[in-house]
């Protein structure tokens, strides 16, 4: 199967559906972010630290599988140029309702967050990727791709899943079920039983896979960069995700390109 084709699709969805990372940001941000107050998130709650930010001003910010109008408008109203590149036509016209409802200039390309082939080497000052790289297969590709296209001193803020939450049965587990079913890594293709992953397809719903911590932050410190800053992040407790009540389930870092 063509597995960007089809999270194409499901993301182009979930758009539809109201999925909250496809929900543009408000008017009150945008002005807060004229004034310099960035309230952006690379996880659901805990919004990134300003000590964080490289100067935006004029900055070249690439928002990587970060369409639907939140990352990217922020920045934009920061004065940076920003670039987002999503796998979503869907994800992507939100950032263009986002951008024509406050102003703001950005510019949009339908892409692959594994193949940043279309950008010339040392492009970027920041490269902002909220979680997402659970629907690509390999993570170190992106890692790899980053890198490359950031300036020396340039700087990568990421959120990935804790790999842990692949481990239970999914349809238990929005019971408020907490069973441990599933070895790691996790690939949806290949942990369900073909019955399962029929129905999964058949609802549309986005192909995930687990990464290991060794691909997510050792594969940032393969491909050069060195980690300036963590976090841990969880979900509201709800009873479809109890494990948010019991431990993080997100981590974000902050990541440099080392200078020549």
């Amino acid at each position: 199967m063509n597995l960007r084709e089809y999270n194409r699709k499901s993301w182009d969805k979930e758009v539809e559906l109201g999925n909250p990372w496809t929900i543009p940001v408000s008017a009150t941000t945008i002005e807060a972010a004229r004034h310099g107050d960035i309230d952006i998130y690379l996880t659901p709650i805990r919004r990134v630290p300003l000590s964080w930010f490289p100067c935006l001003e004029r900055a070249k910010v690439l928002c990587l599988a970060s369409g639907g109008g939140q990352q990217g408008p922020v920045l934009a109203a920061a004065k940076a140029e920003v670039t987002v590149m999503d796998n979503s036509p869907k994800q992507l016209e939100q950032d263009r309702i986002a951008a024509r409802k406050f102003d703001l200039d950005i510019m949009l390309i339908e892409g692959d967050m594994r193949d940043l082939s279309c950008f010339p080497d040392n492009t970027f000052d920041l490269t902002v990727h909220p979680v997402s790289n659970c629907f690509v297969d390999d993570v170190r590709k992106v890692w790899r791709e980053t890198y490359r296209v950031l300036k020396p001193g340039g700087v990568l803020l990421s959120g990935f899943n804790n790999p842990v939450i692949y481990i239970f049965d999914q349809n238990l587990m929005e019971k408020g079920v907490l069973k441990v079913v599933h070895t790691l890594p996790y690939s949806d293709l290949t942990n369900q039983t073909e019955e399962q992953l029929f129905q999964q397809m058949e609802r549309g719903v986005p192909l995930e896979f687990s990464h290991t911590l060794e691909d997510q932050i050792g594969g940032q410190l393969e491909a050069g960069f060195i980690i300036t800053g963590f976090y841990e992040d969880r979900n509201k407790p709800t009873e479809n995700e109890p494990i948010s009540a019991i431990m993080p389930v997100y981590m974000a870092t902050r990541a440099v390109k080392p200078m020549d």
